[in-house]
């Protein structure tokens, strides 16, 4: 059956470029029009609106996106001025500017960011809130599918990223299920439209850090017609903690069919091997947060035991993106992808307590093992059509897609007791009791999506409405404790937003959007008479706000007000093995964020947030979620003089106070921090002409080592952990590019 449907999904794709190019055939003269056509400031006209659409799409392959637009929002390049919804946007000189190794480091500046939600320790999965909620990650416009104990989930290599994009709000109306908070979008480094360009780049700092990054790509026939990028790394370093370390090897390889032609076909494969990545521990409450009677733990403490420590993942991938042109007017663009995830996990870890009388005194910490296997096989398809029409005086941007999503994952899972650690004498070598397996189970998902869009323009006022209706099943089948479970849901979720922008470049807008999540469990509501699967999820947001574009330049300014409703949340019900979907979550916010790059030789990223995130069910904000943000990286070019081509800035990120749990004195709230940040780089080519390309930078994250608890999760009884913030971090690169 699942091969069946991995065949009439391949099937369907390619019953639509038949169809493309059947069109084709009936357009040729429209198509000679398109020789030429330049992507326009401002489409005031009919002749530049149609101009936008198939530039828009070559941009998306060959060339590099401006920061000031973006994709995500509308699932085709659209200024942000003209989005009628918060989107922030990171791009490749950004990341590099900061040193960015990672994705929990790039969102760190945005507004609405609850970061490193496992400390500087848990860098293993990418972990952060959106508004109060975790998000779903899209790389290239497919989506990452969490496997359902989240262990085999893909990490992508931030220096094979051109850009990383945070949509913010609801987005289930062209995304399909998907987080009240928005999602993440990352777009892959792709063929461009460069003869020959490529970089070489090394780097190592603190904690032994070593990183090799390769990225060449050029022309691979003398007219262009195919193009081709390779991106590969090895890096690693030992972690903050005592006794952990992480290692890295990635490559992948792009290759681009069809030039500057209408029909282009992009084939991205990528392997990555992590033969360790740090530790998933923390540290207990008692001792980090809250002073210990032996006063606090340092933050290189490892809760954990060196024989039993072991991460190991391995993921394959292989994607596909058809686009062609017909006209002017009607493009058609198709792309899929095929992820193949395997994980080993096996840990020794905290409880959250020590073992005497009252869960907190002591030095004794009680430990548990743990270990899983867990493999993950998932397909991903989108396909859709764009064209442009006009209706009197109202030019409309029509879309119509279809998506489709498979998940095959088989886990394995064993769990143990572990000796009690002497936090003051720890002993990293003990004899940890053989695992017993508890859980083995296969788990087959599916999601098939249609969705439609419409922009409407009519002179400067935008109007746009989605609208999208999911189909959802899975299948759960569980060994060791033999049970059967399926789900099997429908929904239908949309978007409305309006959007006046002024010729001196304020843009005001309102929106409204919904998204939907599907949830495992059983629910009741007559007592437990009658028992049921859960039904999803469903979020919706009301948004409003400004934007403006000082005309001519990249600097954006943005101030949105959000709310945001989360309902059919699961609520447990004590002593019993059922839920009821009575939740209720609220997200109430302002966000202001300001952006420019490059604007004068100056770089500038600002932001502040401020958030209230609350839970009825509970009468508390949901755990880990802040109530806000602040900060402000700028960074200068010297232009001209005996320094020229030297840049040197800093950041500020500064972050409220965030909930943390209920513990055994109380509730737990995290204080506010604030750290600083600090760059430099220099363009060695000024220095003589035979360094040319050469480049030379550094950076350092926490410049004052500030220490502080970056996030809690507090159960009470059942345990109450910590994870201590990045602490100081200094790294320098030199690389060379072409």
């Amino acid at each position: 059956m699942q091969y069946s449907r991995i065949i009439y999904t391949i099937l369907f794709s390619l019953v639509l470029s038949e169809a493309a190019i059947a069109a084709e055939q009936e357009t040729k003269t429209d198509r000679l029009r398109q020789t030429g056509t330049a992507t326009p400031k401002g489409a005031v006209d009919t002749a530049k609106a149609k101009a936008k659409a198939p530039q828009a799409e070559r941009v998306q392959v060959l060339g590099h996106t401006a920061s000031t637009v973006a994709s995500s929002a509308t699932k085709s390049n659209t200024p942000l001025v003209e989005t009628a919804q918060s989107v922030t946007v990171v791009t490749r000189n950004e990341m590099d500017v900061r040193g960015v190794l990672t994705l929990n480091q790039a969102v760190r500046y945005a507004a609405g960011i609850t970061a490193d939600t496992r400390g500087g320790e848990g860098t293993r999965y990418d972990l952060f809130d959106l508004r109060g909620f975790t998000v779903p990650t899209f790389l290239d416009g497919l989506k990452f599918q969490d496997s359902p104990t989240g262990f085999a989930v893909a990490q992508t290599d931030t220096f094979r990223l051109e850009r990383v994009e945070l949509l913010k709000g609801p987005a289930s109306a062209l995304y399909g299920q998907s987080s009240p908070g928005g999602l993440t979008a990352l777009s892959s480094k792709l063929p461009t439209d460069q003869r020959f360009y490529g970089s070489v780049n090394t780097t190592g700092g603190m904690f032994d850090l070593y990183r090799v990054d390769a990225d060449v790509g050029g022309f691979a026939t003398d007219d262009g017609l195919v193009r081709y990028r390779i991106y590969g790394t090895a890096n690693g370093q030992h972690t903050q903690l005592s006794k952990t370390g992480s290692r890295r090897f990635s490559i992948s390889p792009a290759f681009t069919f069809g030039g500057d032609g209408p029909t282009t076909l992009t084939l991205l494969g990528n392997y990555q091997y992590d033969p360790e990545s740090g530790s998933y521990g923390g540290v207990p409450l008692v001792g980090s947060l809250v002073r210990a009677s032996y006063g606090y733990l340092p933050r290189n403490f490892y809760d954990g035991d060196v024989p039993s420590e072991k991460f190991n993942r391995r993921q394959g991938a292989i994607t596909y993106i058809l686009n062609h042109r017909f006209n002017d007017d009607w493009s058609f663009s198709t792309r899929g992808r095929y992820d193949d995830i395997r994980t080993i996990y096996r840990s020794v870890y905290d409880n959250g307590y020590y073992d005497s009388d009252d869960g907190t005194s002591g030095t004794l910490l009680s430990r548990s093992a743990y270990g899983t296997q867990e493999h993950t096989y998932n397909l991903a398809f989108d396909s859709q059509f764009k064209g442009r029409v006009r209706t009197g005086p109202l030019r409309h941007m029509l879309m119509f897609g279809f998506d489709y999503m498979q998940q095959r994952a088989n886990d394995t899972e064993a769990y143990g007791d572990a000796p009690d650690l002497d936090v003051l004498h720890p002993d990293y070598h003990m004899v940890i009791p053989g695992l017993t397996p508890y859980l083995h189970y296969v788990t087959d998902s599916h999601q098939i999506g249609t969705y439609g869009q419409d922009e409407i323009r009519w002179r400067r006022l935008i109007l746009t409405g989605s609208i999208r209706n999911d189909w959802y099943r899975s299948h759960q089948v569980e060994s060791f404790e033999p049970s059967d479970t399926r789900q099997s849901a429908s929904q239908i979720t949309w978007r409305a937003s309006g959007l006046y922008h002024f010729d001196f470049g304020l843009a005001p807008y309102i929106s409204y959007s919904t998204s939907f999540q599907p949830q495992s469990g059983l629910v009741s509501s007559d007592g437990g008479t009658t028992l049921r699967q859960a039904s999803p999820s469903v979020g919706k947001q009301l948004e409003g706000g400004l934007k403006y574009q000082l005309p001519g330049t990249s600097l954006l300014l943005t101030a949105a007000g959000f709310h945001i409703e989360q309902s059919n949340v699961l609520v447990s019900v004590a002593n019993s093995g059922y839920s009821v979907q009575s939740g209720l979550v609220h997200s109430d916010g302002f966000e202001f964020e300001a952006h420019a790059e490059p604007f004068r030789n100056l770089m500038l990223t600002a932001a502040v947030s401020v958030q209230k995130v609350h839970d009825d069910s509970t009468g508390k904000p949901l755990i880990q979620s802040g109530k806000g943000n602040a900060s402000l990286f700028a960074f200068y070019t010297m232009p001209s003089g005996p320094v020229k081509g030297l840049g040197f800035g800093g950041g500020m990120r500064y972050s409220a106070k965030a909930y943390g749990g209920e513990a055994t004195y109380g509730s737990v709230w995290l204080p506010q921090y604030a750290l600083f940040d600090a760059s430099v780089s220099y363009d060695l080519s000024n220095a003589s002409r035979s360094l040319r390309g050469w480049k030379i930078s550094a950076n350092v994250r926490n410049l004052f080592d500030r220490k502080y608890i970056a996030n809690c999760f507090a159960y009470g009884a059942d345990g109450e952990y910590c994870y201590y913030g990045e602490r100081r971090n200094a790294q320098a690169s030199i690389g060379y590019s072409w």
